[in-house]
């Protein structure tokens, strides 16, 4: 039931359905995120390996995309349970496969393409520090577009706020309060300011030539930072740790991991047969 507050603020009515069969069933904008998502990534990979600035071939990218997919899905399924809400795995272990219901940790999902670049890797002879460079410049579309569907659907709303572009979500706790919509600064600082400067520095530098590993050092740094920035309006799905929301503080370790790459970058060389000039594009 909505008070006065709704006649000076806009009220979240959105459904999270692009197309619905019955109440449970339809094509969501959740998943059609991480397909546009996908596609993109593969058409990114594709442009780079036309380019030639990269070791990844046309013809392997199909089976990457697999593979990113596979580690994504299971990496962020798992990681929603295991670093938010343990307690509903073991109790109910079956709900892991309820995606339906959505239930995705943006870090859970890191370490699943971690281990899956790895395995893939190993595989194709391809380096692994190549391939998390790749990965590293694309994923913020995913984000991006992960985050316009979080708001589509009216959850990891924001803190209560009087700002002027407040929105009330009705599936926030009552009383209904207006609250920042947290999920599109997250879309802009995740998304697409990191997509912008991924992008910058791949076409515009030697980078993942010159210091394989460093490109997706300065991703992990970056998501890190807007991260934690995001995490200051938004309403915290879990308990602190520290005092710090799970997205801040899982933030810190990927903080430590992009410094290490970065350090590490400094000793290697990739012999890409690539164009390397950063003028020809």
């Amino acid at each position: 039931m909505f008070t006065g507050l709704s006649l000076a603020y806009w009220v979240h009515t959105w459904k999270p359905f692009l197309f619905q069969f019955n109440d449970s069933i339809g094509v969501r904008f959740y998943g059609l995120a991480y397909v546009l998502g996908f596609v993109g990534a593969g058409w990114l990979f594709h442009r780079y390996a036309i380019a030639r600035r990269s070791l990844l071939p046309s013809e392997k990218i199909g089976d990457f995309m697999i593979a990113l997919v596979l580690g994504v899905m299971i990496g962020g399924r798992l990681g929603s349970f295991l670093l938010y809400h343990p307690e509903e795995l073991w109790q109910n272990p079956l709900n892991f496969f309820r995606v339906w219901e959505g239930g995705m940790a943006s870090h859970g999902g890191f370490v699943g393409v971690t281990v899956a670049c790895i395995i893939f890797a190993r595989r194709q002879k391809i380096p692994f520090f190549h391939l998390a460079d790749l990965i590293a410049s694309a994923s913020s579309l995913g984000l991006l577009l992960g985050r316009i569907a979080n708001f589509i659907n009216g959850e990891l709303w924001g803190k209560v706020t009087t700002v002027p572009w407040a929105v009330i979500f009705p599936q926030s706790p009552e009383p209904l309060m207006p609250r920042h919509p947290s999920q599109l600064y997250e879309a802009g600082l995740e998304g697409a300011l990191l997509l912008a400067y991924m992008q910058w520095r791949f076409w515009r530098s030697d980078i993942v030539r010159l210091q394989p590993g460093r490109l997706c050092g300065e991703f992990l740094i970056g998501y890190a930072i807007v991260r934690a920035i995001g995490e200051r309006f938004r309403e915290p799905d879990a308990d602190l740790i520290w005092g710090l929301s799970r997205g801040t503080f899982y933030s810190i370790f990927l903080l430590i991991a992009g410094i290490a790459l970065i350090i590490s970058s400094q000793r290697a060389k990739l012999p890409v047969q690539a164009n390397s000039s950063p003028e020809s594009h």
